[in-house]
């Protein structure tokens, strides 16, 4: 069984900072991609930002220059450095992870629980 576990989730100020992590356990042969997803109220969830295992990233317009995902491949985890917050980055943010997890198995996704970020003054 595999599980993705988000943290660093919380209530900012507008122009704040956070850092979110979402780490990976269970029967884990290796990772492929991992991204990080957000969905505000009344919305689609959307593509923030996301990472392959060999470090390429690719980042939503609106996140573009604020926001940072990168990865440490030996604890299975990635990050979400998120500055300069604004109020519309309001959303339940989630992980999503594509995983192998066994040597001759297939690649599966997982998402995780997601973690809460509220930019508000």
């Amino acid at each position: 069984q595999v599980q993705l576990v988000e943290s660093g989730g919380g209530l900012v100020q507008p122009g704040g900072s956070l850092r979110l992590s979402c780490a990976a356990s269970g029967s884990i042969v290796s990772i492929n991609g991992m991204d990080w997803y957000r969905q505000a109220p009344g919305k689609q969830r959307e593509l923030v930002a996301g990472i392959t295992s060999g470090g390429s990233t690719n980042y939503a317009d609106s996140v573009k220059g604020r926001f940072t995902i990168s990865r440490d491949n030996a604890k299975n985890t990635v990050f979400l450095q998120m500055n300069n917050l604004k109020s519309e980055d309001t959303a339940v943010y989630y992980c999503y992870a594509v995983i192998r997890r066994s040597p001759l198995g297939g690649n599966y996704p997982y998402w995780g629980q997601g973690t809460q970020v509220t930019v508000s003054s």
